[in-house]
């Protein structure tokens, strides 16, 4: 077989004019530079290659020159389809500015459309944009003007709406690595993430295209393990040495052994965030946390949560992930986000999005540019910024439960924190809760009609979605309800009787948030809903591992129902419950007593398959439990067997 190693310059030569390329990336992780360098190089020397259509899926760039802001030339590109420009601004601008066709579509379907294009398929189907701007009801994706191909169409399926994200052949896939050999192969040991590259390797192969990959070192023929190379040598056509300043692991980090899974890192001594408005922020939206739930944090203001759960020593009862695939673990943040501490485990990209799209998120906590009087959040157009969606709308669209986090003004905001209390210093310039968003890259009709539970935080309110738009929920101890919130907003949302944020977010000290969710006080778990006549046993995240904890169980329930004076029917939640082996007979003793005395009928409720399957099997020794996936179906089945 051939030495397919050559130069960057000789990698370069091989784009063609009018070429379909794709770049692998996420912000700097696995961004290709010695490639793109060469490929801004040649067309700044000789005007070539030119009229490039650009596909793309995460943001790759430093927001200055590096990235595909090596592309971002007058005639270089013709057309751009990505998932987000915010850090490409080079790039951002032509589109603003009608000089390229561009196109913003999610970057989970982007990922998935390398593996659509790779098995031949017109496309990918998806629900994820449907009610957003990449709907063509709306937008279609298309930045501007001179965007009029429609890249995605509005499908019907068995009578349900879908998105088809059109497939392209690719000609080159420009994609990075670690280690290559003389054949090609391709490792990633000392890469943050894998991202997308086997199936753009794939893609580009069966469309007649080239694979070029951007490595750090080179490895003897044959040398490499069969079960550590990523991109098998048969799809790989070139490979590129880098210079190590064009091939870092991130914009900010040369290189840190605990982003690659090298070692482990203490997590322990890591200071604490300062007592800001982002610190407030994170804080109230870390008490929505599910303890052993699987959650994502979005890139700017909810990076600080993950700071927050370890200064709360939360780390250990949650899952943290990031959309490049990071499972488990501390994410990074700034220009090292897509990387983490610690992780669990590193998988592609398009499996992470599988994950996600098919709503395996217990919570996400995402960004929020500018909010408006129907629930909708816009974070892809800010003003004359092209930022893009990036995977905002796949993960808002699936999340079983959703937070947004921002500021409750934009532009010169200061705000002190005294004493548990606020104060604003300076407002901010910009309302960012106004009549109607720029772009609608959340629908918050959508999420109201099919009923998922959404909240916007900020430093001095808490907002919740309802079906008719948003309603201040929680004001926050030293504010102002009127001359600090509603004055500041263009419209007017529900009051009804919000409660005061916990005092224990403003003051410089730890919340002791951990005892908080994992608390046994079970008095806050019990509640008897008068009007329906119904009991409600709040389970969720509680933790059955000893005789006394079976005893506490078994005196609040016992207590409640006394309370009651009558059989009542109960709903119990077992989200994230954990039950013990050696006290799981003990347990379905107490259900048996509870059910015998005190219920007329039971229904349970928890998403966890694992979970319905432990309890069945703990239960169905002693009662017949009816164990449902969601608190609305659990609760149905009362209804349907005609109690109150």
């Amino acid at each position: 077989m051939r030495d397919k190693t050559v130069s960057a310059e000789e990698a370069a030569a091989l784009v063609q004019d009018g070429d379909v390329i794709a770049t692998s990336g996420f912000i700097g992780i696995g961004t290709p530079d010695a490639l793109l360098t060469a490929i801004e190089n040649r067309f700044l020397a000789d005007g070539h290659p030119r009229d490039l259509t650009l596909l793309f899926a995460g943001g790759q760039g430093d927001a200055a020159d590096r990235g595909l802001n090596h592309l971002g030339h007058d005639g270089l590109l013709k057309r751009v389809v990505g998932g987000h420009f915010g850090l490409a601004p080079k790039v951002g601008r032509l589109a603003v500015e009608n000089r390229i066709e561009a196109y913003n579509i999610p970057q989970g379907c982007v990922s998935h459309l390398y593996r659509d294009i790779a098995a031949g398929k017109p496309g990918t189907i998806s629900k994820v944009g449907l009610d957003t701007f990449v709907d063509p009801n709306l937008e279609g994706g298309k930045v501007n003007a001179v965007s009029t191909e429609d890249m995605v169409e509005r499908i019907e399926i068995n009578g349900e709406p879908f998105l088809l994200y059109k497939a392209m052949p690719l000609k080159v896939a420009l994609l990075r690595g670690t280690t290559a050999d003389p054949h090609g192969n391709i490792t990633m040991e000392r890469e943050a993430l894998v991202l997308d590259a086997l199936a753009m390797a794939m893609a580009a192969k069966n469309s007649h295209g080239i694979v070029v990959v951007q490595v750090e070192r080179l490895a003897a023929a044959n040398s490499l393990s069969s079960r550590a190379v990523v991109i098998p040598g048969a799809l790989v056509d070139c490979v590129v040495v880098a210079p190590p300043e064009l091939h870092p692991q991130t914009y900010v980090t040369p290189y840190h052994p605990a982003f690659s899974g090298e070692l482990r890192v203490p997590l322990e001594g890591l200071p604490p965030l300062k007592l800001n408005a982002r610190k407030v922020i994170a804080r109230r939206c870390a008490f929505e946390l599910p303890v052993n739930g699987i959650v994502n944090l979005g890139i700017g203001m909810p990076e600080g949560i993950a700071s927050v759960a370890n200064e709360e020593r939360l780390l250990d009862y949650l899952t943290l992930t990031a959309e490049p695939g990071v499972m488990g673990g501390m994410p990074a943040s700034g220009l090292d986000f897509g990387a983490a501490v610690n992780t669990q485990a590193i998988i592609h990209q398009n499996q992470m999005f599988d994950f996600y799209d098919g709503g395996g998120l217990d919570m996400a906590c995402l960004g929020m540019g500018e909010a408006d009087r129907f629930g909708n959040v816009n974070v892809s157009r800010l003003g004359p910024k092209l930022v893009g969606a990036g995977g905002f709308i796949n993960i808002s669209q699936t999340a079983k439960k959703l937070v947004f986090a921002g500021t409750f003004t934009a532009g010169g905001l200061q705000v002190g924190f005294k004493d548990g209390q606020v104060r604003i210093v300076q407002e901010g310039r910009a309302r960012k809760f106004i009549d109607d968003v720029l772009q609608v890259t959340f629908s918050g009709d959508r999420a109201a009609r099919l009923g998922q539970p959404v909240l916007y935080v900020t430093e001095r309110c808490v907002f919740k979605l309802t079906p008719d738009g948003l309603e201040i929920i929680e004001v926050a101890p030293g504010v102002d309800l009127e001359r600090d919130i509603l004055a500041l907003m263009s419209f007017k949302p529900k009051v009804v009787n919000p409660q005061p944020m916990d005092a224990s977010i403003f003051l410089d000290q730890p919340m002791e948030l951990k005892t908080r969710l994992l608390d046994l006080d079970l008095s806050s778990r019990v509640s008897f809903d008068a009007e329906h006549e119904r009991l409600f046993l709040n389970f969720e995240g509680l933790e059955i591992t000893t005789q006394e904890d079976v005893e506490r169980v078994r005196d609040a329930v016992v207590g409640a129902c006394e309370r009651i004076g009558r059989r009542v029917p109960v709903v119990v939640n077992y989200e994230g419950f954990y039950l013990g082996a050696s006290v799981a007979d003990d347990y379905a003793a107490l259900v048996r007593m509870l059910e015998d005395r005190y219920y007329t009928e039971v229904s349970r409720y928890t998403t966890s398959a694992f979970m319905r399957l432990k309890l069945g099997q703990t239960l169905s020794r002693v009662v017949a439990p009816h164990i449902f996936e969601r608190r609305e179906d659990a609760q149905a089945f009362h209804e349907h067997h005609g109690r109150p």
